[in-house]
């Protein structure tokens, strides 16, 4: 124990004094290193940043939101939770709100790129990544964080950035709602062209005088009871001629009527979905939640000078004791070589 502690006591000396023969050397660096770090962070761009805080709406289509018979089925306050976060950022990184950002600001010209350089498009989105950020938070929102020399342009990129994701998600939606939309309206024509041919086929049967089948066989039949029972033989002959007619179109009557029924009934669920369908199409909910807009910065967020000064000097320090200690080990072990030899 007293060996380990006069070992450490001993380290600790020959590193102070070690310090102090290599004084010159370390201060020279680590001043050198100091001047620098201080010229290289007046020479960075002061840059603003602003935010959008965003939460993202839970998944759903606008019918099944506002339509009467679903309302107790879903909240369209709800936020939305893990899967609706992943979505939100996929479309933040989409390309198409890139580029309508880049397009719309100019920031190829804004970031002083040469666009007759080698590779204009990778400087362009590297730096787009480096000053555009989007994370989630622990509270299952989305954070959009952007940088910028012009405070009023970065808080401008962050707000039209929140305000894109709406029009792109919109879109992508609409996209399949429409198509939705036509498959539901065809079917729709369709099934009214069908009904359509049904009534008239009911209408023609009517003129042959079958109105109601059931009903008409029951009363003629018991008319032509006692008819006979009466014997009015002018009354069995109209009765008869009448119940001919009814057997011979009774049939198809009866058929037409309960298939019309049918299909109407299906017209009736196919007209609910066409609604629905049309909702999707033509009307829109907004799918995010805005916590907080973006506002124009007071004073610059990056670079923090003190902080690049202070962390190269330290890291210049290091690295220059660590020089000086191999540079001194090889000088030693050298010495040795030559005066064994």
């Amino acid at each position: 124990m007293t060996e380990n502690k006069n070992q450490y006591r001993f380290d600790s000396v020959d590193l102070l004094l070690y310090l102090w023969n290599r004084k010159i050397p370390l201060l020279l660096l680590t001043g050198f290193a100091a001047v620098l770090s201080i010229v290289v962070s007046l020479v960075i761009d002061d840059k603003f940043q602003s935010e959008v805080i965003l939460f993202p709406a839970a998944s759903s289509s606008v019918s099944h939101d506002l339509l009467a018979m679903n309302l107790a089925k879903k909240n369209i306050l709800k936020l939305g939770e893990d899967e609706e976060v992943e979505q939100l950022l996929q479309v933040l990184n989409s390309d198409e709100i890139r580029n309508k950002i880049i397009d719309k600001y100019d920031l190829m010209n804004h970031y002083d790129i040469d666009a007759e350089g080698s590779y204009p498009f990778t400087e362009l989105y590297r730096e787009f990544n480096s000053n555009i950020d989007f994370t989630p938070t622990k509270f299952m929102s989305v954070r959009i964080t952007v940088l910028d020399k012009d405070a009023q342009m970065a808080a401008d990129i962050a707000n039209d950035i929140s305000a894109l994701v709406d029009t792109i998600r919109t879109k992508m939606q609409k996209e399949r709602a429409y198509e939705a939309l036509a498959l539901v309206e065809r079917e729709y024509i369709t099934l009214g062209n069908q009904i359509q041919e049904l009534e008239d086929s009911l209408t023609v049967l009517r003129s042959f005088g079958v109105v109601d089948y059931e009903s008409q066989t029951e009363v003629l039949t018991d008319a032509l009871g006692q008819a006979i029972l009466e014997g009015n033989k002018n009354a069995i002959n109209q009765l008869q001629k009448r119940l001919d007619v009814i057997a011979k179109y009774g049939g198809a009557y009866v058929s037409i009527r309960n298939y019309l029924e049918f299909e109407q009934k299906q017209l009736s669920n196919l007209k609910s979905k066409y609604a629905e369908a049309k909702v999707d199409a033509t009307q829109s909910l907004p799918t995010k939640f805005v916590v907080n807009q973006a506002v124009k910065a007071e004073k610059k967020s990056y670079p923090v000078r003190w902080l690049i000064v202070v962390i190269s000097t330290f890291s210049a320090f290091i690295l220059s004791l660590l020089l000086l200690v191999i540079y001194d080990a090889i000088q030693k072990r050298m010495t040795e070589i030559k005066e064994q030899l």
